[in-house]
């Protein structure tokens, strides 16, 4: 259970802007969903293998506190995790998570959300889908440049994508400011025809997360990173900004 909760925290807490997410734990499937503090960006995920161990719907509120417990050294070998579950309305649900180190003298209890509450605080998390214009894997490389733009432009909070003689570039301010822009992939097959932003913080906390990545950009107004930690399939949904 360790790995999974380590997995989630990792991919979710560490965005730096979500603190609650919401799991579906069935029989054959398990999914997780999220909502940035600032509306700005919604997760989907889903577990390569069900987990029993996370079977029901709840909420996993106060990711920092998890955060931290998880990384207790107590907890570092031999640890034991248990599930704690109470009856509502004639049903067993899961309600929280029992630590203990190896010895049995340092417990921590994590409390979850129940089902109705996050229903109730992630109500927003929709996305319909869209027609993706351009696909693409990012390379090392590619983030990289992403990086010394960023860092370049630090006074930017969004960049601009743009398909220009099949190579995707990424803009950093305008004629007005100081700016830049460099190729960030090359051979892209498909076309953007609208100058959309995007924020550079979270598409770059994304890009820095573990994991195998794609890239998908609609010029319908989003832009959809997949991160395959291993265990977990997450989708990261960023509706396009206003500059």
């Amino acid at each position: 259970m360790k790995d999974y909760l380590t997995d989630i925290v990792t991919h979710t807490h560490s965005l730096g802007n979500i603190q609650t997410v919401k799991i579906t734990g069935e029989d054959t499937s398990t999914e997780l969903e999220a909502l940035s503090d600032d509306k700005s960006l919604v997760v989907r995920a889903k577990f390569h293998a069900a987990a029993p161990e996370f079977k029901g719907t709840f909420g996993m509120p106060n990711l920092n506190k998890l955060n931290i417990i998880l990384n207790i050294p107590e907890y570092r070998e031999n640890s034991k995790i248990d599930l704690l579950t109470e009856t509502k309305d004639g049903e067993k649900v899961p309600s929280g998570l029992h630590f203990s180190n190896a010895v049995g003298d340092f417990h921590n209890e994590y409390r979850f959300m129940s089902k109705a509450l996050v229903e109730q605080q992630l109500k927003t998390v929709r996305f319909k889908g869209a027609n993706w214009n351009v696909t693409f894997e990012p390379t090392s490389a590619g983030i990289q440049r992403f990086k010394f733009q960023a860092n370049a432009n630090s006074d930017e909070n969004t960049f601009i994508a743009k398909t220009e003689n099949g190579d995707l570039k990424f803009y950093f301010g305008d004629s007005s400011t100081h700016a830049g822009n460099f190729v960030f992939h090359t051979n892209v097959s498909g076309k953007l025809s609208q100058a959309w932003s995007w924020p550079v913080v979270t598409f770059m906390n994304i890009l820095n997360l573990a994991g195998d990545k794609t890239v998908q950009i609609s010029d319908e107004g989003a832009v959809m990173v997949t991160v395959d930690s291993g265990l977990i399939k997450y989708e990261y949904i960023l509706p396009a900004q206003t500059k």
